[in-house]
């Protein structure tokens, strides 16, 4: 008997119905804007826009960094959508001084999906009564990298406003960017994510049967081939978000020197490096970086203290502008963030291509798992 080759599953986030798991994440600043998550929605999938630092890439005279950050975010969603029908997120840091703000603009340009990390999701702008936040359209999915946090968010949120977040990613220690772990949790087993996932899909399972309604966990943090997707499906996630990948394509919005980093990075150029915000962070070593390690102060002026946890006066860099820079390919004044697989990516892609590349992982990843037929 010849059995039909499965596709990818798809997932169910409350009214969406996708055709595939895959949520691309957010990346920032500048890395995936309206281009990249609209291409990523045409795929089927969730194409999630960075809210942070859009002042430092588009600035306008007239207007300063608070401003010009809800300017564009706003002029990104609705370039968004202008190019896809499928479904936007919109990814805030809780630790941003301006949170509120981008918060506010997702949810009046009804955003499908906001997902809300870098923090726990407690609050919302005062202005919002529980009977508001109980029936905007907007879904909300917070990104914690435990069960406990998963817990205490979906507590919180039942008891004050009478709402759960719609699904929850879970995003584990081999993410790029800043890690929500710390630096000796990053290897030791207890906090990985294929540990992590259980864990949390037994934690919400409480708030399924009192809510009524599926609760998709989400796999985040170095999942990289088709393969990695089947093997967290699994372990009990409904899907999987992936950022990292997503950098080596066309339609990504950073520079070409980027995307070129990754292309040409090697296994030893992942490093884990401490951001002037206090955390831990993944990136590709570069000159930028070693100078920094060297004991090197660049000068800066705090343009606005867009992190809540920076201490402009004792940093030795300013992160946003080193992220601004390396996003448009200025990569001797900045660096770049990357996931622990980033020194797989061998070339860059349509996004189009790589949907098609991971179904066919995933594909020979089940074929393998098979056992053969005997005749």
């Amino acid at each position: 008997m010849h059995m039909q080759a499965k596709k990818l599953p798809g997932l169910k986030i409350g009214r969406f119905n996708l055709p595939t798991p895959i949520i691309q994440g957010g990346m920032g600043v500048g890395i995936s804007l309206s281009g990249l998550a609209s291409a990523v929605a045409n795929e089927g999938g969730v194409g999630v826009i960075s809210s942070v630092g859009l002042g430092l890439l588009f600035s306008e005279e007239q207007l300063n960094y608070r401003k010009a950050n809800m300017h564009f975010l706003r002029h990104e969603i609705r370039k968004a959508r202008q190019m896809t029908n499928g479904v936007i997120g919109l990814n805030i840091m809780v630790a941003l001084s301006d949170f509120d703000n981008m918060l506010q603009i997702a949810i009046e340009e009804e955003v499908d999906v906001v997902f809300m990390g870098a923090g726990l999701p407690l609050r919302f702008p005062k202005n919002y009564t529980p009977e508001m936040i109980r029936n905007f359209k907007t879904y909300f999915v917070p990104i914690v990298s435990s069960a406990r946090a998963a817990q205490l968010i979906f507590q919180y949120w039942g008891k004050t406003f009478g709402r759960i977040p719609e699904a929850v990613v879970v995003e584990g220690p081999k993410a790029g960017g800043h890690l929500g772990f710390k630096r000796e949790q990053i290897d030791d087993p207890q906090f990985q994510l294929e540990k992590l996932i259980p864990e949390v899909v037994d934690t919400v399972k409480v708030f399924e049967e009192r809510f009524e309604r599926e609760i998709p966990v989400i796999a985040a943090g170095g999942i990289f081939s088709g393969a990695d997707i089947l093997k967290f499906l699994e372990l009990g996630a409904s899907g999987v978000q992936m950022a990292t990948r997503f950098v080596a394509t066309h339609e990504c919005d950073a520079s070409e020197d980027f995307k070129n980093a990754y292309v040409q990075s090697k296994k030893e150029d992942i490093v884990i490096i401490d951001s002037p915000v206090g955390l831990p962070g993944r990136a590709i070593k570069n000159s930028f970086l070693q100078e920094v390690k060297e004991g090197q102060k660049k000068p800066f002026k705090c343009s606005w203290k867009c992190l809540k946890t920076c201490d402009f006066r004792t940093t030795p860099y300013c992160i946003a502008d080193a992220l601004a820079n390396a996003q448009r390919g200025m990569l001797e004044k900045g660096f770049t963030f990357a996931g622990s697989n980033a020194y797989k990516v061998d070339k860059i892609v349509s996004v189009n291509e790589l949907f098609l590349t991971l179904e066919k992982e995933y594909l020979q990843a089940v074929k393998a798992r098979q056992p053969q037929a005997v005749y």
